[in-house]
C-alpha cells in the first residue's frame, strides 16, 4: 500500500485506497494529484518527497470530497505547497464542513463529522488552465460532484478522479454517490470518447480499455432509475423509498449510508421529476412520489 509506481516518463501514482497522481514538472519539483484520504496519507506523499528529493510544488484536486483531500492540510502545512480545485468544490475544500452539512441538509451531527465526510480545511486557490503546469491538460468531468475535473499528463495518462467506479464497487454497494445524474451520464460520455495510454481512475486499477466500465455505470444506473420507476408505481415518501432501495440491494444503513445513498437517490428523483416522468403530491402533510410510467 502505497507504493510509488511509475506509468510513463513523467507521470507516477501512489497506490492506496484513493490513488493519487504525481506529475514530475521538472528534475526538482512536482505536482500531486489529489491528497489521499486523511493525514496519513500526506504522510506516505512526505516519505515518498523525502525518497525522491522531490519538492512538492503544488497540489491539484480533482474535487472537494474528503477522500481526496484529507492529506491537503498536513502537506500544505509542512510542504507550503499551493492547492488547486475548481468552482463550487474549490469551496468546499476551504470549507470542508459544508460536505456533511450538504448532504445532511442541515447542521451535520457528529455522527456524519467523520474522516470519510469531513477533512481539515485548507487554503485553496482556483484551478485554471493558466496555473497548470506545462505538460498537463484538464477536462470537466461534473456529476459526481459540483466541479470534478479530470487531468491528462503529457505521457498520454489520464487521472479520472471519480468519474467511473470499479466492477467490485458497483456489484457491492449498487448505488454509487452521485450529485447531478444528468451531468454524470454526459461525463461517461465523454470518458468513453477520451483517447490515452493508460486511465487511472481514482478507485480501481489502472486500465488501458475505460470503455467496458464506462459502459458498466451507464448500465447500472439505468438500473436504478427502472427501480425506482417501479418502485413508486404506487406514491410513496422519499424514506419509504429510500428503505426500500436499501432493502433490494442489501446495504447496511448508518448515518455515512444514510445520507450518501440518500443524497443520491434525491439526485435521481430531480433528474426523473425534470425528464417528467415522476409526478408529486402532498397529501397529509407528506411529500410523495409516483411514476407516470404505471405499467
Amino acid at each position: 500500500m502505497y507504493e510509488l509506481k511509475q506509468v510513463g516518463e513523467r507521470t507516477f501514482y501512489i497506490d492506496s485506497p484513493t490513488r493519487m497522481g504525481i506529475y514530475q514538472i521538472n528534475s526538482d519539483e512536482i505536482c500531486l494529484i489529489d491528497s489521499g484520504n486523511d493525514k496519513d496519507a500526506g504522510k506516505k506523499v512526505q516519505h515518498i518527497l523525502r525518497q525522491k528529493n522531490w519538492k512538492l510544488r503544488m497540489i491539484i484536486n480533482t474535487h472537494s470530497h474528503a477522500d481526496h483531500i484529507g492529506g491537503n492540510h498536513l502537506l500544505q502545512e509542512r510542504e507550503g505547497c499551493h492547492i488547486y480545485c475548481r468552482g463550487v468544490d474549490k469551496v468546499l475544500v476551504e470549507y470542508p464542513i459544508l460536505e456533511p452539512a450538504f448532504l445532511y441538509g442541515s447542521c451535520p451531527n457528529h455522527e456524519i463529522q467523520n474522516k470519510f465526510l469531513l477533512a481539515r480545511e485548507s487554503k485553496v486557490e482556483e484551478l485554471t488552465k493558466e496555473v497548470l503546469p506545462e505538460g498537463i491538460q484538464m477536462i470537466e468531468l461534473n456529476g459526481h460532484s459540483f466541479s470534478m475535473i479530470g487531468i491528462k499528463t503529457s505521457d498520454d495518462v489520464w487521472f479520472l478522479g471519480d468519474s467511473v467506479a470499479s466492477r467490485e464497487t458497483i456489484q457491492k454497494h449498487h448505488i454509487t454517490f452521485l450529485y447531478n445524474v444528468e451531468e454524470y451520464l454526459h461525463s461517461l460520455d465523454v470518458v468513453e470518447q477520451l483517447e490515452g495510454k493508460l486511465f487511472i481512475p481514482s478507485h480501481m486499477e489502472p486500465v488501458e480499455d475505460i470503455k467496458p466500465y464506462v459502459q458498466e455505470n451507464r448500465k447500472k444506473m439505468q438500473e436504478i432509475i427502472e427501480k425506482i420507476l417501479q418502485l413508486i408505481q404506487i406514491p410513496c415518501t422519499f424514506e419509504t423509498l429510500l428503505q426500500h432501495m436499501f432493502i433490494d440491494y442489501q446495504l447496511h444503513m448508518n448515518f455515512t449510508q444514510y445520507v450518501l445513498i440518500g443524497s443520491t437517490i434525491k439526485a435521481y428523483l430531480t433528474y426523473l421529476y425534470e425528464k417528467d416522468e415522476l409526478e408529486t403530491t402532498f397529501e397529509n402533510s407528506q411529500l410523495l412520489w409516483t411514476s407516470k410510467k404505471i405499467k
